[in-house]
C-alpha cells in the first residue's frame, strides 16, 4: 500500500467518525449548556422557576418519545438522509429557540421551538452507534466508539463553562447560537463523508401505533419523574402521569410483540447475553445520573465550596471519561468487549463504596479520587458495551437497537436523579426524626445529618456497582455473522 492511499483510508476514517462524534458533542453539550442559563432566562421573561423548567423539559420529553421512532426509520430510508436531516432540524430550532423569543416576546415560543429541536436531537442521537456498526470495519470499530465516547464526554463537560460564560457576558440567546455554526459544518461535512446505504425505502408498514404509543408513554414517564420532585410524589397530576406511563408502554409491549415489523423487536430480548448488557448500560447511567446529581450538593452544602468551584472539580468525572473512552477504544479489539466491562465494573464499584465513606471532614484529594475512579469505570464501560450490543444483532436491526442503547442512555439518567434525590432527601428526613434533630440545632450537627443522607444516597449506588459487577461477569461476547465479513458499505466508507 502506498503512503498515500494509506493517508486516504486514514483521512476518510477520521472524517466520517468526526461527522458522527459531532452528533454526540452537540447533544451532551445542549444537555448541560441550558440548565445554567435557566435561572436568567427566568428573569428576562418574568417566568416562575417551575415555568422555566419546561425549557429544558420540552426537550427532554420529546427527545426521549421519538428515539426509537427515529431509528425504526432509519432502517428503513437510510441513516444519512435521518442523520442530515436531524442536523438540518437540530440547527434550525437551535437559531429558532435564540431569536424568535425575543421578536414575538413570547416564552411560550421558546419552550416550542426547544421541543422543535428535540426532534432533531433525537434524529443524531438515534443512530450514532448504528453507524458506526454499519459503516466502520470491525477491527476499527473499537477505536471509533471511544472517539465518539470521548466526545460526548467533552460535551458534558464543557456545556456548563461556556453555558456560564455566554449567558453572564453575552446573553442567554448564544447558547442556542453557539449550535449554528457547529450544525452547518456538520451538515456539509456529513454530506460528503457519510455514503448512501442500502436501505429499502419503504415505510408503508411503518408501526404508527406502537410509535404513538411509546412516544406517549415515554412522555408520560419522564413528565412524571422530573416534575414529581417539583409537584410532590401524591400529586394528582404525577399519579395520572404514571399510571398513563403504565396504561401506554403496558399496550405499547402487547402490541410490538404482535406486530410483523415492529417498531422494538422485542424477541430481541430472548438472547441471555443481548439482555445483560443491555442492562449493564442501563444501570450504568441510572447509577451516574444520581452521583452526577448529588455530588454538587454535597460539595456545597457539606464540604462549603462555591458553586464555580464545585462545578471545577466536578469537570474530573467529564475529563477522566474522556481518558477512559480513548483507552477502551485501544484495547477493544485486543481484549474483546467482555473483559473490559468486567474491570469497568470493579472500578465503578470501588469509587462508588469510597464515596459511601464521605463526611463532613472528607479530604479534596479523596474526593477527587472518587471521581476519577467513576468517571474513568464508566468511560471505559461505554464503548465495549455499545460494541457488544450493536455487534451481537443483525444489519436490518441496527437503527432499531441504535435507537434503543441512545434511549438507555438517556432516560435513565433522568430517572436516576429523581430516584437519588428521594433516597437522599427521606434519608435525610428519617435520619433527623429518629436521632431528635431539631431546626435549633447547632450546624454542625445539621451538617452530619446532611452527610449521612449523602452517605446513605451514595451505598445505594454501591449496590448498583456490585450488580452491574455482577451481571458483567455472566454476560459473553457475541458477534453476530452479518460483520464477519466487510460489506460494500464498509468498503466504501474506509476506502479500503
Amino acid at each position: 500500500m502506498n503512503i498515500s492511499k494509506d493517508n486516504a483510508k486514514k483521512s476518510g476514517f477520521f472524517l466520517l467518525v468526526l461527522s458522527i462524534s459531532l452528533a454526540t458533542f452537540m447533544s451532551s453539550l445542549d444537555g448541560t449548556i441550558v440548565n445554567i442559563a435557566l435561572p436568567t432566562i427566568s428573569e428576562s421573561f418574568g417566568v416562575s422557576t417551575s415555568a422555566v423548567s419546561w425549557v429544558a423539559t420540552s426537550y427532554l420529553l420529546v427527545m426521549a418519545g421519538c428515539l426509537l421512532i427515529f431509528g425504526k426509520i432509519s432502517d428503513a430510508i437510510g441513516f444519512k438522509r435521518v442523520f442530515i436531516s436531524g442536523f438540518i432540524v437540530f440547527t434550525i430550532g437551535s437559531f429558532a429557540c435564540g431569536f424568535v423569543p425575543d421578536f414575538l416576546n413570547s416564552f411560550y415560543s421558546l419552550v416550542g421551538f426547544r421541543a422543535f429541536q428535540g426532534v432533531g436531537g433525537a434524529m443524531i442521537t438515534a443512530i450514532g452507534p448504528a453507524m458506526i456498526a454499519a459503516l466502520i470495519p470491525m477491527e476499527q470499530k473499537g477505536k471509533a466508539m471511544g472517539i465518539i465516547m470521548t466526545f460526548a464526554a467533552l460535551g458534558m463537560a464543557l456545556g456548563p463553562t461556556i453555558g456560564g460564560i455566554l449567558t453572564q457576558y453575552i446573553s442567554w440567546h448564544w447558547i442556542f447560537y453557539i449550535n449554528v455554526p457547529v450544525g452547518i459544518f456538520a451538515v456539509v461535512l456529513g454530506s460528503r463523508v457519510i455514503p448512501h446505504m442500502k436501505s429499502n425505502g419503504n415505510l408503508s408498514g411503518f408501526d404508527k401505533y406502537g410509535a404513538a404509543l411509546i412516544f406517549g408513554g415515554l412522555a408520560a414517564l419522564l413528565f412524571g419523574v422530573s416534575e414529581g420532585q417539583v409537584l410532590g410524589w401524591t400529586n394528582p397530576i404525577i399519579i395520572v402521569s404514571f399510571a398513563a406511563a403504565l396504561l401506554l408502554l403496558g399496550a405499547f409491549l402487547w402490541y410490538e410483540i404482535r406486530h410483523k415489523d415492529p417498531l422494538l423487536e422485542l424477541r430481541l430480548f430472548k438472547n441471555r447475553n443481548f439482555l445483560l448488557t443491555n442492562l449493564v448500560v442501563t444501570l450504568s447511567f441510572f447509577s451516574f445520573a444520581g452521583i452526577s446529581y448529588l455530588l454538587p450538593f454535597y460539595l456545597e452544602y457539606v464540604l462549603g465550596y462555591d458553586t464555580s468551584t464545585a462545578g471545577l472539580i466536578l469537570t474530573t468525572l467529564s475529563f477522566s471519561m474522556m481518558i477512559a473512552g480513548l483507552i477502551a477504544g485501544i484495547l477493544f479489539n485486543r481484549t474483546g468487549g467482555r473483559l473490559l466491562c468486567m474491570a469497568a465494573a470493579f472500578v465503578i464499584a470501588v469509587g462508588y463504596y469510597l464515596m459511601s465513606n464521605l463526611h463532613s471532614d472528607t479530604t479534596l484529594a479523596y474526593v477527587i479520587l472518587c471521581l476519577i475512579l467513576i468517571g474513568f469505570g464508566v468511560g471505559l464501560m461505554v464503548t465495549p458495551a455499545f460494541n457488544m450490543i450493536m455487534n451481537s444483532v443483525s444489519k436490518k436491526h441496527q437503527g432499531m437497537v441504535s435507537s434503543l442503547t441512545s434511549l438507555e442512555r438517556f432516560a435513565p439518567m433522568t430517572i436516576g436523579i429523581a430516584v437519588y434525590n428521594l433516597v437522599f432527601t427521606q434519608g435525610v428526613i428519617y435520619i433527623a426524626k429518629h436521632s431528635g434533630i431539631t431546626q435549633e440545632a447547632p450546624a454542625s450537627i445539621k451538617t452530619g445529618i446532611l452527610s449521612a443522607g449523602f452517605d446513605l444516597a451514595f451505598f445505594f449506588a454501591m449496590i448498583f456497582g456490585i450488580i452491574i459487577l455482577i451481571i458483567t461477569i455472566f454476560a459473553k461476547e457475541e458477534i453476530h455473522p452479518d460483520y464477519l465479513e466487510k460489506s460494500d458499505d464498509e468498503v466504501i466508507a474506509t476506502g479500503i
